[in-house]
């Protein structure tokens, strides 16, 4: 009987092994200890995405629920999701997207070019999080001197223990993290400036009357907070996950570097062959039966996307990394009312990542000893990887 435990240590070291005999075994699956469902074939996860009548995202996210009754629009359902999605929706348009990309290259080449002589440094600590941050940081408007401490806090906030517990620290860091982010949002009203927060800060909203309204400043330091947290972590986490990948296959390393035209694809298949987000919880808000079990209404569901994006019924080989994959669509960003707003940015931040970084250091490996991996039930990534770079690199 296959067991499933998202916070169990071997699990977080490498889940696929498990996740092929639940969409194998136990395609709806049920742990009555810690008391969820699952699903994990690809189909299913799709549909359920879509079925918003039967699943509901606003009873939380996470299979402890510490997210219930959260101001994040991930936890929201029409029509409050709808109203809010549109207001974060502007930050997220192509142009202003587009109007970044100078920037991206920019950061990433400067922190690529300190580390220019260097024969080793840790690629999480020097590069995968200070790019993202630097960049959500510009687009919304948090001051440089704050930006470590913000990755800092939400690494705290996300971390679980393996008895599905939420460390006294992670409230800590989540208080402390509001307050200095509610901080800057009271900052804004006395000193508007040329960014999202302040461009969010003169919106009109409806008010669910007929009328409209602006949003408040908790409404703000919400978007704030979901944005500084959602827009560096999801590419933080991709790059060192793409840059083992690229380790442990050299050939296509080469072929990269030899031709970044092939790096847009290469990064689809960096985000199907180890997403940053593994799960996304949702809520039955009725009985649902699927392959003859029925889940009652009212239980939690996880929908399990890192399984469902190594799927044999969609993707051949879905265990082997191939950069010439043909992938017309995955659910690593989620899909549906909730697919990630922010992913064409983390696609263009993670494309410029790979340019810069293969453009460099062509030949690399990592130091196994020193690999460091985040302690999460759903976000999957490493807090270090020592890179080794040149021709000599071990893997």
């Amino acid at each position: 009987m296959v067991e499933y435990n998202p916070f169990s240590q071997e699990t977080v070291h490498n889940p696929f092994p498990t996740y092929r005999r639940l969409r194998d075994e136990a395609p709806v699956y049920h742990n009555e200890e810690l008391d969820f469902y699952a699903l994990s074939r690809y189909q299913d996860v799709i549909d359920a995405h879509l079925d918003t009548d039967s699943f509901s995202s606003a009873h939380g996210v996470t299979i402890e629920g510490v997210d219930q009754g959260a101001p994040f629009l991930i936890t929201k359902d029409p029509p409050e999701h709808t109203m809010h999605r549109k207001v974060v929706a502007r930050v997220f348009t192509q142009r202003r997207i587009a109007l970044l990309e100078p920037f991206i290259r920019r950061t990433a080449a400067a922190l690529l070019d300190r580390l220019r002589d260097a024969d080793r440094f840790d690629l999480v600590q020097d590069f995968s999080f200070r790019l993202p941050m630097d960049v959500i940081s510009e687009l919304i408007g948090i001051p440089e001197e704050q930006r470590e401490r913000i990755h800092a806090l939400s690494d705290r906030i996300s971390a679980r223990t393996e008895d599905m517990g939420t460390p006294p620290d992670a409230y800590e860091a989540g208080a402390e993290l509001w307050a200095l982010l509610a901080g800057l949002v009271r900052d804004r009203r006395r000193n508007p400036g040329d960014d999202v927060i302040t461009l969010l800060m003169n919106t009109e909203v409806e008010d669910g009357n007929g009328g409209t309204r602006s949003l408040g400043d908790g409404e703000l330091a919400s978007r704030f907070l979901e944005l500084a947290f959602a827009g560096h972590e999801t590419v933080a986490k991709l790059i060192p996950n793409g840059v083992i990948a690229l380790a442990w296959y050299p050939g296509q390393r080469r072929e990269l570097a030899a031709d970044p035209s092939l790096i847009p694809n290469a990064v689809e298949e960096m985000l199907r062959w180890d997403p940053p987000s593994h799960y996304q919880g949702r809520w039955t808000l009725r009985d649902v039966e699927l392959h003859g079990t029925v889940i009652p209404a009212g239980r939690r569901v996880i929908l399990i996307t890192g399984s469902a994006v190594h799927d044999e019924r969609e993707y051949p080989d879905p265990e082997l990394f191939d950069i010439h994959r043909r992938i017309d669509r995955h659910v690593s960003f989620g899909f549906g009312r909730h697919l990630c707003l922010g992913a064409s940015l983390a696609r263009l931040e993670t494309r410029i990542a790979f340019e810069e970084l293969l453009k460099r250091f062509p030949d690399f490996g990592f130091d196994e000893d020193g690999v460091r991996r985040h302690y999460s039930s759903n976000i999957r990534g490493l807090s270090s990887l020592p890179l080794l770079v040149g021709r000599s690199a071990p893997v």
